[in-house]
């Protein structure tokens, strides 16, 4: 990932639910950039960017939330160390963009449940 210690920076600016929000169109990105064979450099970039995300904000939210984003860290460290070898298969890109929608889904509710 290029200049982390920048994009973390900035990425700190934001407030907690801008943050979660921007985690999710993270994830929304991965979802459609899985399901084409030839997204699998910026898949795998973006998977760890979403890790780097949960990182800096997980601690900051209540923590059945942190709980949450933690246990989606974890499922997409696996899904990164997959990666190489998952690309090659339309049915694991396809699972990886199922599983990503979801959790893109889930963070924007988390998102809305602050903001509320």
């Amino acid at each position: 990932m290029k200049n982390l210690e920048r994009i973390r920076a900035r990425f700190l600016q934001d407030a907690l639910p801008v943050r979660l929000a921007g985690l999710a169109a993270d994830l929304s990105r991965v979802a459609s950039s899985a399901r084409h064979a030839t997204g699998g450099a910026a898949t795998l970039a973006m998977l760890e960017e979403s890790q780097h995300f949960i990182e800096w904000t997980a601690a900051e939210v209540a923590p059945e939330m942190g709980e949450e984003l933690v246990n989606l860290q974890v499922m997409l460290a696996l899904w990164r160390r997959a990666w190489p070898e998952a690309e090659q298969s339309q049915r694991q890109r396809t699972l990886l963009a199922v599983q990503a929608k979801h959790w893109s889904d889930r963070v924007m509710d988390l998102a809305n449940a602050i903001t509320d």
